[in-house]
Parts: structure tokens; sequence; C-alpha cells
């Protein structure tokens, strides 16, 4: 009797706590649905520039589902900078020279094993035989997989651990009734948001640089360009996941609702972060990246990390992140009303 008691407590428990419960239920499935429609929506397509190329060897290209294009050096890095190109080969009689893009160490493989099948099947029919050098503009043949994945995990970690403890720990500020006795005060709202992002973003600076400094100083992750900029939009991240965290805790009543949010707003933006390559999802799917912090963020370390580029080409990141942080914080300040208004 004792045991069939516990048990309709349990149960009781659930039925009343509804969205735990679909949850439970609802989540799995969605998260199933996204890796479904990430792993199935299709396969990168790699596109190639070729520079007074034979007719063989771009027909030997093509065959292999490879897009090629004809263009000159000078057009070629333009759009190998722009990543609208994956490689460029140049001919020069008997010498033919490799470009390769080089972000994805296993992307920079994969083409340079058809381009080298292209060329074999060229050398059977050729009379003279053609030598090969290979340049990067980005990387180098010896990047690992956790160089082009280590920004995005550095990205993937900071908005994760500052989401969590922030909304945690602005739902116990609520739920102690200190939030309560701080709006029985003359405090104005905005005062009491920002006050909180300040506080929280001073413990948030010491973890983000922790995290950014053992990245690259202890794992030897690549760091091709500033550190500083790589700080910034770290903290810029962070302080993206710190007023989001803030926000949802004024939705959820206890720390396993907070918890609850992880699966409908952390795991679709790691899927949406880099971890999975973008351009080979159907563009419909690609497209909700667009509303995710996590993806801009992730870009912008990549931008910095391993293609060492600076300010002007991680400043569409920086404003995107900034934007997402004044919409946060003033849906923060509206959401402040359910306690007082002022």
């Amino acid at each position: 009797m004792r045991i069939f008691a516990i048990t309709k407590r349990i149960i009781r428990q659930f039925y009343r706590d509804k969205r735990t419960l679909a949850l439970m239920l609802l989540a799995p499935l969605f998260i199933l649905t996204l890796m479904h429609l990430i792993f199935t929506s299709g396969e990168k397509i790699y596109t190639v520039g070729v520079f007074e190329g034979p007719d063989p060897f771009v027909e030997q290209l093509e065959a292999f589902d490879i897009q090629v294009q004809s263009l000159t050096e000078e057009d070629a890095k333009t759009a190998i900078q722009q990543h609208d190109l994956d490689a460029f080969i140049s001919f020069s009689g008997n010498t033919s020279s490799i470009t390769v893009e080089g972000t994805n160490p296993n992307d920079s493989k994969a083409v340079l094993s058809i381009i080298n099948k292209a060329f074999s099947s060229l050398s059977k029919t050729a009379v003279v035989t053609i030598e090969l050098t290979i340049d990067y503009i980005y990387g180098n043949d010896e990047m690992s997989f956790f160089d082009y994945i280590g920004p995005v995990l550095i990205g993937v970690f900071i908005f994760f651990f500052v989401f969590l403890i922030a909304g945690v720990s602005f739902l116990r500020e609520r739920t102690s009734g200190t939030l309560e006795r701080l709006m029985a005060t003359p405090i104005r709202r905005h005062e009491l948001v920002f006050g909180y992002i300040f506080g929280f973003g001073l413990f948030t600076t010491l973890q983000v640089t922790l995290i950014a400094a053992f990245a690259v100083g202890v794992l030897d992750m690549m760091l091709e360009g500033s550190f500083w900029y790589v700080l910034l939009i770290s903290l810029l991240l962070a302080m993206s996941a710190l007023t989001l965290g803030t926000l949802l805790s004024a939705f959820a009543n206890n720390e396993l609702q907070m918890i609850q949010f992880i699966p409908l707003v952390i795991i679709p933006q790691i899927f949406f972060s880099g971890l999975f390559p973008l351009d080979a999802m159907a563009n419909w799917l690609a497209s909700i990246s667009i509303i995710m912090p996590l993806t801009y963020g992730a870009e912008a370390l990549r931008e910095i990390m391993i293609r060492g580029n600076g300010f002007i080409d991680i400043q569409t990141e920086i404003f995107v992140l900034l934007g997402f942080s004044l919409l946060f914080t003033l849906l923060n300040i509206i959401v402040l009303k359910r306690y007082r208004r002022l």
C-alpha cells in the first residue's frame, strides 16, 4: 500500500506539472526530428575553380559531382575568401598549382582526393606528367579536426554554462523572495536588470577569459588572429547567453523547469552552430540559424582563430550579438512588469 501511495503521488506530481510531462514526451521527438532533418537534408557539393584546365580534366571533376567554375587567379582568391570556392586549380605547362580554402580539414582532404583522382585519370591519357603543388589559404595539411571545431566548442561551452548559471541564479533570486523585496524599493526595472547583468557579467568575464586562455595556451588550439578579438566575441556571446538566461528564468518556477529550456534553446543552437556543415543542409533548414546567437559567435571565432581575420570581417557578427543582447535586455525589463509597474 505504501508503494502504491508513493507511486500515486508521483503520478499526481507529473499531472500537475504538465510542462514537465510534455517536455519528457515531446522534447526527444523534437530533437530526433531535428537531427533527422540535419543529417538527411542533403550532401555537401564542392565547388572548384579552374584556370586554363584541359577539357578532359574538367569532365573528370564534373563526373565526381564537382561544380567547376572557370576563374582567373584573382577572382578565385576573392571567391575563396568569401567562402564560395573550396579549391582552385591553375595550369601552366607541365605544372599545376592547387589552392585549397583549408578551413575544414575534412573538406580539404575530400576535395583534394577527388582532384587527385581526376589527375590520375588525366595522366592515363596524357603524354606528359603534370607536377602538382598544393597551397592553403587557411590552415595547413597538418591542421586537425579539433582545430576546426575548437572555436565552435569554445562558443558552445561559454553559451551553455552562462545561460544555465545565470538563469538558475536569477530564478533563485525570485523564488527566495529577494527580487520581490528589491521591487518594493524605489529601484526601477532597468536599474535592476542592468545591475544583475553587470554583477553576473564580472564573473562571466572571468569564465570567458579562463576558457579562451586554456583552449589556446594549454590545448594549443589554432589561433591565427588576435586573442583580444577572441575575448571580445566570447564576451558578446556570453552577454547574449546571460540576458537570454535571465529572461527565460522569469517563465520557470523552479530549477527543474529552468533546465527544461536546454533541449529547446541550447541543443538546437548547437546543431546550427557550425559543428555540422550548414551548406550541406537544405536552404530552408539552414536559414533557421539566423535567429540563433551561437551561430554568429561560432562563425566569428572561426574567422579569428582559423582564418586570422580582424574587425572588418567579424563586424556583422559583433553587431548582431550586440543586437541580441540589447533585445533580451529590453525584454527582461518588460517582463519585470509582472512584479511591479514603474
